[in-house]
């Protein structure tokens, strides 16, 4: 999920490189979703991965 959060910063970056802003604010915004996501299950995965059996 990591991977598709920096493939969208990267075209992000690149179609504002190139002055199309509606694509670039498009993919900033799901960069940005996908990196919360990120966070978030990353979170919880060190929440619940340190339980003891």
């Amino acid at each position: 999920m990591l991977h598709y959060a920096v493939v969208f910063l990267i075209v992000a970056l690149v179609a504002g490189f190139f002055g199309f802003f509606g694509i670039a604010g498009l993919a900033a915004e799901i960069a940005k979703i996908l990196f919360i996501v990120f966070l978030v299950l990353f979170v919880v995965s060190l929440a619940f991965g340190r339980r003891r059996p």
